[in-house]
């Protein structure tokens, strides 16, 4: 039996659900309150420079998981890509994540592997024998003069907290490499889409059983018409803030035009707190089989998300897990919705997640379907 399926949100987590209950033959409608689709993945070409400009922040694609890169190479020719992330610390430039060229640097040294880990070693606080703050966490696993270089100034300025006040989990594990490895990341699969990640979004949503809805607002009546919502949005917006707000994290941008080659790189951190924005990112860099004459850079400034901004990521201390606990409770008596994506369960993804997570809820709607269940508010662990 043909089923009406509202996505609210035009993101990876709709877009993927979309496609594949319209591959089932559902009618399935995908709005969005901004005037494009691709959410904060949306990426589009500079006027000024003709540069594929990420415009919410840098997204580079990386994932171990087979299932998803299959997926995405569907919808578009991903070249090689490797982020290799510089930071600016005491008037230094250094290679992140920490890795035997950073120590051998930053110490002066000329250190082998066991070396520069028994070097470590010594540095590293020893007394704390269970970290229970982020400071803590950093000072048992580098030291504090690491500590101090590399993620102090830089975790006050992305987070706005002390990293005192800031719990152990965020830094999961040893930030350091005893080789000369400066690949940010470990994934099996890196890349960068060769025209962008809207065109991506788009090839998912073009299927004519699906709908596409920019700069439409979602509006409650809605939910009448459809039989089923998957929402996108934030979780607490659901539910007009009822309970409160969930704290979020949100970036400003200040972008710049310059000829040449500004930074030499895709992005330079700055981990001095007296620099007052986090990072820089060289767009021209994330495409680097392109070639162009200009340069656009964006500075990027973290701060305390407003009721009127953008929410990029959410904050998830004490207070936000407690409040988070009875939302997701009450989402649990909720009907004719589900809940997804990073906004939707209030949990940082990356893309290739966020896709792995869309594709097991499509599965888990398609089997609801087949044994007539009724469809659940979440398809992923929400124990908080």
């Amino acid at each position: 039996m043909t089923k009406k399926f509202l996505m609210v949100g035009a993101g990876f987590s709709c877009a993927v659900i979309a496609r594949e209950l319209a591959l089932l033959g559902h009618e399935v409608t995908v709005i969005d309150k901004n005037k494009h689709i691709a959410g904060n993945c949306y990426s589009k070409r500079d006027e000024a420079t003709g540069i594929m400009v990420h415009v919410y922040g840098p997204h580079i694609f990386h994932t171990d998981n087979q299932r998803v890169w299959d997926y995405i190479n569907q919808f578009a020719t991903m070249m090689p890509f490797i982020n290799r992330v510089k930071t600016i610390s005491q008037g230094e430039v250094y290679s992140l994540p920490i890795n035997l060229h950073t120590i051998n640097q930053f110490f002066h040294k000329t250190c082998s592997p066991k070396e520069a880990k028994d070097l470590i070693e010594s540095k590293a606080d020893l007394s704390i024998e269970t970290p229970k703050t982020f400071e803590e966490q950093s000072l048992r696993f580098v030291g504090k003069e690491l500590y101090e270089a590399f993620f102090k100034g830089y975790t006050k300025k992305q987070w706005g907290f002390e990293p005192s006040e800031l719990p152990a989990s965020i830094l999961k594990r040893l930030p350091v490499r005893f080789n000369y490895d400066d690949n940010y990341f470990n994934h099996k699969y890196q890349g960068m889409p060769k025209d962008g990640y809207t065109e991506i979004v788009a090839g998912i949503l073009d299927h004519p059983n699906i709908t596409v809805q920019t700069n439409q607002a979602f509006e409650k009546r809605m939910q009448e018409e459809y039989d089923h919502v998957f929402w996108s949005g934030p979780l607490d917006a659901w539910f007009d803030f009822n309970l409160g707000r969930l704290g979020y994290r949100t970036l400003d941008f200040e972008a710049f035009v310059d000829e040449g080659d500004f930074q030499g790189n895709a992005v330079i951190n700055y981990g001095d707190e007296s620099v007052p924005y986090t990072r820089i990112s060289e767009h021209k860099h994330f495409a680097p089989w392109e070639t162009h004459e200009k340069t656009i850079c964006y500075k990027e400034f973290s701060r305390l998300c407003e009721p009127e901004d953008t929410p990029y990521y959410p904050i998830r201390l004490v207070k936000d897990k407690a409040l988070l606990v009875e939302y997701v409770a009450q989402a649990n008596q909720a009907d004719k919705v589900t809940f997804v994506g990073r906004l939707g369960t209030y949990r940082y993804l990356d893309m290739d997640v966020t896709i792995k997570e869309a594709l097991e809820t499509a599965d888990q709607v398609k089997l609801s379907l087949e044994t007539k269940q009724k469809l659940k508010p979440f398809y992923v662990d929400m124990g908080v």
